[in-house]
């Protein structure tokens, strides 16, 4: 055991910016937990009392996230006379289908009719739903049990109601279907018909409620419904957050520094107000760093329609102060986190003694593999409508993925009481962590109040989603083996150089907090005798902030490459060596390998267990059919990853042109993540997964010069489209265990395993080891 959370505690010198992570327990370090942050996360702790975190009992899942959980049958199930049975849903939809997953939870221990069931969007109010961050693959891992309670909750007040009406024990009340029976009397009613009554009954306590046997579940587990917002979304009702309109709504765009820190310098507004239907101009100031979730500051033009204000922007002609990051290149700063991971960096983890390994060794490889910029660009940019009432209250609408962040933000910034303040959550056009962040409700708050508290739709164009983003960090991942005469590795040191998203929580952090260094890089379950993980400083000079399945897509990269590239050396099959590496089925304490967040989960519940992981290579291996020979040109690659507690591996197939042209024919992805509520839905997030790591591989990257994000549109960040996408994507769905079993993520783990597959398929077709990202133009060239 080299690191333990408190012997991260003590050995963190007290002046370092890695305080934060000093001072963190395992059950603070959720990303909300961050973002309460920097500022406020530190300050906080570090008014306690000397002592006083290790007094304090840890909080895991969902008790460790802000506002915890609740299972209060009264908050999330109402049941009309006509018996239609409304689910309230307090995660945000973002095409991973929660809204249905979480229905079916609730209809299940409810015994209620899929087909008369509806779902209705809780707006934001933690302190009376518990936490509605839908991020960190949290949704159906942090609610299951507490749906599965409330609707047993419910079913019992019905049971309740239906005997006290029939005068007859509620133990010979059954339900069956949307209805309730009493088989002695041949009895039956509908819910519809005691909803009233059973609404007046006291809630079962938590303790007491029956949950039913899984055996008799009829939705979970099943996968057999689809979408309830299909119907919405192929129609063109369903209402996303480009899509509000209210009586007098204005409509806004802002013209922001262009380089992160930057400051307005002139403008011209008089010609903005020529422009037909712009009414307003507006500044916004940007706070003092860190900016954390506030607005970078700007000139807002406010019009009666999004066109007449994005004209009037034009006609700005605005001057920038370019500010401490005027001369951020991509090119160079590469370069400089090269040199970072070539000098010994902050140790974070070490077993055995890896130099006098590296000594022993009969062959060394090293390798340094680059990983850029990323950004979410989700379908749907940023969008919010703010209206400020005469009363003072405040109603916001828009895509978000944590309106509580939207409102304490906008509270915050107008200096006003949060609870005056409602978030209604709107469809999310993809969100991918951006939406996580809502400095766009602030900004559409400061022109409705500009307004006289006249609605105000705030609308980020792609292109300004683009150049004014929280970017996935850029990182320079070297890696170090040394191998026996087996050609197994004996030594392993591991340096990660990366900008942290701590920085933009707290001015001037520049190396990596605990829930960065647990994606992949302390927490590699490796059988090597001797590893060193350290992590040299990097300087942030743009915004950074989460993408989906964060840190753990560059550290999946390097770590599987470089496997690959040691099973090369060593003359083995890639899949078997990487199975030797991982070494036998064990169960590893997480936080005795410096894992100190285990995505905040508790390590009794969620140890990392190596035989899972061996079982979805195992499992992906058979379905890809690894091994068989395939046509010249082409090449099969594997990779696995372990992230968000749940373990994935994938197997590409890919074929490479003579010219170097790379075509992803098939993709084989393999999941345990325990449980599975709604498998239909998980198989679509994996596809979803496969899709979206095939463009990280390929073909995305945001660059900077001069300060400013290179990239406009899709036509220069380009995703995967439609006609480049594997015609075969193949799901394997690995079951882990009964549901009394803590389930793992879905929405992120499927991206990792992704780009490193398709590098190694790319190096068993052509011979070419490609060590950075994105790998489409390194073929080519």
């Amino acid at each position: 055991m080299i690191h333990d959370l408190s012997s991260l505690l003590k050995a963190a010198p007290a002046d370092e910016p890695d305080s934060l992570v000093a001072k963190v327990s395992p059950g603070q370090l959720s990303r909300r937990g961050l973002i309460a942050g920097a500022g406020a996360l530190v300050l906080a702790l570090s008014l306690k009392p000397q002592g006083a975190l290790a007094a304090d009992p840890p909080k895991f899942g969902a008790d460790g996230m802000p506002h915890g959980w609740r299972d209060d049958p009264t908050l999330f199930v109402a049941i009309a006379p006509d018996g239609t049975v409304t689910v309230t849903c307090t995660r945000s939809e973002m095409g991973q289908g929660v809204r249905t997953s979480v229905a079916f939870v609730v209809a299940d221990e409810l015994d209620a009719d899929w087909a008369k069931v509806k779902v209705a969007q809780a707006h934001g109010d933690e302190e009376r739903f518990g936490n509605q961050d839908t991020d960190g693959s949290r949704s159906l891992r942090h609610f299951f049990m507490p749906l599965r309670r409330a609707g047993a909750a419910a079913r019992a007040m019905l049971v309740a109601a239906a005997a006290k009406q029939w005068n007859v024990p509620a133990s010979e009340v059954t339900t069956e279907n949307h209805a309730l029976v009493h088989a002695k009397s041949g009895r039956r009613i509908g819910f519809g018909e005691v909803a009233q009554a059973a609404a007046g009954m006291p809630v079962p306590d938590r303790a007491t409620v029956t949950l039913k046997d899984s055996s008799a579940f009829r939705y979970i587990g099943k996968g057999r419904v689809g979408l309830i917002d299909n119907v919405g979304i192929t129609t063109g009702k369903a209402q996303y957050g480009l899509d509000t309109r209210l009586d007098g709504m204005l409509y806004a765009v802002v013209a922001r520094p262009p380089v992160f820190g930057g400051k307005v310098k002139s403008f011209d507004e008089a010609a903005a107000l020529k422009v037909p239907g712009v009414v307003k101009v507006v500044t916004i100031d940007p706070p003092a760093p860190p900016y954390e979730f506030m607005p970078t500051g700007g000139v807002a033009v406010i019009a009666r329609n999004t066109w007449a204000a994005i004209k009037g922007r034009e006609a700005l002609k605005p001057t920038f102060e370019d500010g401490p990051n005027a001369s951020y290149d991509s090119d160079a700063y590469r370069a400089t986190l090269e040199q970072a991971v070539r000098k010994p960096g902050k140790v974070v983890r070490q077993e055995g003694d890896v130099d006098a390994a590296m000594k022993k060794a009969v062959k060394r490889l090293e390798a340094e593999y680059y990983i850029p910029h990323l950004v979410q660009a989700p379908m749907e940019p940023p969008a919010a409508t703010v209206r400020i009432a005469k009363d003072g209250t405040i109603e916001a609408w828009g895509c978000v993925q944590s309106p509580q962040a939207a409102r304490d933000r906008i509270a915050k910034r107008l200096g006003v009481d949060p609870k005056t303040i409602t978030v209604n959550v709107t469809l999310l056009g993809g969100g991918f962590g951006r939406k996580s962040k809502p400095d766009y409700f602030v900004e559409a708050a400061l022109c409705s109040k500009a307004m006289d508290g006249a609605p105000v739709k705030m609308t980020w164009t792609r292109e300004d989603d683009l150049h004014n983003g929280y970017y996935h960090t850029v990182s320079v991942e070297r890696l170090e083996a040394g191998l026996d005469d087996k050609g197994m590795p004996i030594a392993w040191l591991h340096r990660s150089a990366a900008p942290t998203i701590g920085s933009t929580f707290v001015a001037g952090a520049n190396e990596q907090i605990p829930i960065e260094l647990g994606m992949g890089l302390v927490n590699v379950p490796f059988s090597i005798p001797n590893m060193r993980m350290e992590n040299p400083p990097a300087d942030a000079h743009v915004r950074i902030g989460w993408f989906r399945s964060v840190s753990n897509i560059p550290r999946a990269f390097a770590v599987q490459s470089f496997i690959d590239e040691l099973a090369q050396m060593a003359g083995r099959d890639p899949k078997d060596y990487l199975l030797d590496v991982i070494g036998p089925a064990r169960i590893i304490d997480p936080v005795k390998i410096g894992d100190a967040w285990n995505y905040g989960e508790d390590p009794s519940r969620y140890p990392f267990d190596t035989g899972r992981l061996r079982n979805v290579i195992e499992a992906v291996a058979k379905g890809a059919g690894w091994g068989r020979k395939v046509d010249k040109g082409r090449g099969l690659g594997i990779a696995a990853h372990y992230s968000f507690v749940t373990y994935t591996a994938a197997v590409a197939e890919v074929e490479v042109s003579p010219k170097g042209e790379v075509t992803v024919q098939r993709v084989d992805i393999a999941i345990d993540s325990g449980q599975q509520v709604n498998p239909e839905r998980v198989r679509s997030q994996l596809e979803g997964a496969v899709v979206m790591g095939m463009g990280l591989a390929l073909t995305a990257q945001i660059t900077f010069k001069n300060g400013r994000a290179v990239q406009d549109n899709y036509d220069t960040y380009e995703l995967t489209r439609i006609n480049e996408a594997p015609k075969i994507i193949n799901v394997h769905l690995v079951q882990g265990g009964s549901w009394d079993k803590p389930l793992g993520g879905v929405g992120e783990p499927g991206v990792p395993p992704v780009a490193p597959a398709i590098a190694n398929a790319i190096f068993a077709a052509t011979g070419r080891r490609i060590r950075q990202l994105p790998m489409r133009d390194k073929l080519s060239a």
